[in-house]
């Protein structure tokens, strides 16, 4: 079996005995030699964690992600804030404006967003890093208990007093990696909706002017439209996300079930352990190479591919029905709009480094397959029931459709219009009733309780 951080294997008959905090002793200097645990290698090693993580400007914090790492990686990776002028904030205003208004006529979802905003990349990451948490925990928190209960009998004893420590480690890690998609993302991202989730704050739209002039570029189109355009989708997303209310925890919790399908390959793990250095770890370019090795990898699970393959589904139907009302708003208004929206479709099809490393890292498919499926089901959906009956589809979770459902959009249509809704006989009536348990719980919570005095 192979070691983690431990020497004591028949090769090592020949060597002599290991010194205390000597680089060649066990894994790299982690000081677990053939005679057992060594306080003061033990001790070395906590000062060189201690120094690594004062060099990098944070205290580690106690959860499954260092997002202190995070965050300084990420702005490392963003650098200079561009300066956003007044005339492109008024801009984006005026164009989140006019979208308001034509989408107005192409959905009965009212607007969800009270403002739209014009962000740095420096800004995208300050207002989306808690639901970055809120994705990334689940699948953290798995990995780290897997980590120690992985880990042999005698392994566990012997690092008693390092347990703690070794969970900071995995902090860093997920840390590191996770600060290094998130700068690369807050680089590409057009809005704070761009990759289907809901990132940021929950009444503001966001568009980032100069991803969106980047962007403009490569359409050969006015960039006035390329802003109405996008700027309707962002609005689009929040309208959605607003007034479906189990929308936002339903994607969040099939991140759960996806983390607990983790599974991991802890002889690679174990593997990869024995040739770290604590002294490269000082050194963030090492540190780089370390993760790069695909150490923190999880293994695929039948239980992940079904989270998966629901959270691409539920992700696709998103960006499909976003694309059919946003189609419908300003089709017959911009004359680009059709030509940006297989732009849009295929520059998520395509993806980028930052989303190929939330593949590996946390296993979120940000680039849902099935996207022009859903469009093509919702334009059905609205050939067939009308605006109305789209969108009352999304009054509750069980009626919305399946992946099988997109394969066969046509028997899906079929099944709505002809009224086989299950219990729900007024979907639309439902959606409403829906919103105001919402509204009203919200108000409870905000009045709070009144107690007596006495």
């Amino acid at each position: 079996m192979s070691n983690f951080g431990f020497s004591g294997s028949d090769d090592d008959s020949d060597r002599e005995p290991n010194k205390p905090g000597d680089p060649a002793s066990g894994a790299g200097g982690f000081g677990f030699g053939a005679e057992g645990f060594d306080p003061a290698a033990l001790g070395q090693m906590l000062t060189q964690f201690g120094q690594m993580l004062s060099g990098m400007g944070t205290g580690g914090g106690s959860g499954p992600v260092n997002y202190d790492v995070a965050k300084k990686l990420a702005l490392q990776q963003i650098g200079a804030a561009p300066v956003i002028r007044d005339g492109e904030r008024t801009a984006i205003t005026d164009a989140a404006h006019l979208a308001e208004q034509w989408l107005d006529e192409a959905t009965i979802l009212p607007a969800g967003a009270v403002r739209t905003e014009a962000w740095t990349p420096q800004q995208w990451l300050d207002n989306t890093l808690n639901t970055w948490k809120r994705l990334c925990d689940p699948v953290a928190q798995q990995i780290s208990g897997m980590w120690t209960s992985g880990l042999p009998a005698e392994a566990q004893q012997m690092m008693g007093p390092m347990m703690g420590m070794l969970g900071q480690m995995g902090g860093l890690a997920f840390g590191s990696q996770l600060g290094q998609a998130l700068g690369q993302l807050a680089k590409e991202v057009l809005t704070s909706t761009d990759i289907g989730l809901p990132l940021g704050p929950k009444d503001i739209g966001a568009l980032l002017p100069a991803a969106v002039a980047e962007f403009s570029k490569g359409t050969e189109l006015p960039e006035r439209e390329v802003l109405v355009f996008l700027a309707a989708r962002e609005v689009a997303h929040h309208r959605l996300y607003s007034h479906v209310p189990w929308l936002r925890q339903r994607v969040l919790a099939t991140v759960e079930e996806y983390a607990r399908g983790i599974r991991m390959d802890f002889s690679a793990l174990e593997e990869a352990a024995q040739g770290i250095d604590p002294s490269a770890l000082t050194d963030p370019a090492q540190l780089e190479k370390i993760l790069q090795q695909g150490t923190f990898e999880p293994q695929t699970t039948p239980e992940q591919k079904a989270a998966l393959e629901r959270l691409e589904t539920l992700l696709a139907l998103v960006e499909g029905w976003v694309d059919t009302v946003v189609g419908n708003a300003l089709g017959e208004r911009l004359p680009g709009a059709s030509a940006m929206a297989e732009t849009i479709r295929r520059r998520r099809a395509s993806g980028g480094p930052a989303e190929q490393t939330f593949a590996t890292l946390v296993g979120l498919e940000l680039r849902p397959r099935k996207v022009r499926e859903a469009a093509e089901l919702w334009r059905r959906l609205t050939d067939g029931a009308g605006i109305d009956g789209r969108d009352g589809v999304w009054a509750h979770p069980d009626l919305l459709p399946d992946a099988a459902d997109l394969d066969n959009s046509a028997a899906f249509v079929d099944r709505i219009v002809g009224g086989d809704t299950g219990t729900f006989d007024d979907p639309i009536a439902e959606l409403e009733a829906t919103e105001k348990r919402e509204r009203e719980a919200r108000e409870n919570k905000s009045d709070g309780p009144e107690t007596d005095e006495t």
